[in-house]
């Protein structure tokens, strides 16, 4: 059961550098979208999906499910996708690691 009004979400990287170009990078989202409608934590009504243009941030409209705190949902979509993001920079790119710190 949803209990929160639908809400508009967008997320920024730093300084509007261009992270999300790299397909594995937007799976990354998508499977952290997944997992949290999966556990029944959110309902995605609507996402922008990341294209040309779209590589620095995210729109997305979400309502949350029955005792969960949007906060809660927020920061961990937020850490979730930025420790796998920061674990495949570290393996397979790590000079670009350091423009993100």
């Amino acid at each position: 059961m949803i209990t929160e009004s639908p809400q508009f979400f967008t997320a920024t990287i730093l300084e509007w550098k261009r992270l999300l170009k790299p397909d594995k990078d937007k799976d990354i989202i998508i499977s952290s979208l997944e997992f949290l409608v999966y556990n029944k934590r959110v309902q995605v009504n609507a996402f922008v999906p990341i294209t040309i243009g779209m590589d620095n941030h995210i729109h997305l409209i979400w309502p949350m499910m029955e005792g969960i705190k949007p906060e809660a949902v927020q920061r961990d979509f937020m850490k979730y996708t930025a420790q796998k993001i920061k674990q495949d920079l570290i393996k397979n790119h790590p000079a670009v690691l350091s423009h993100f710190k």
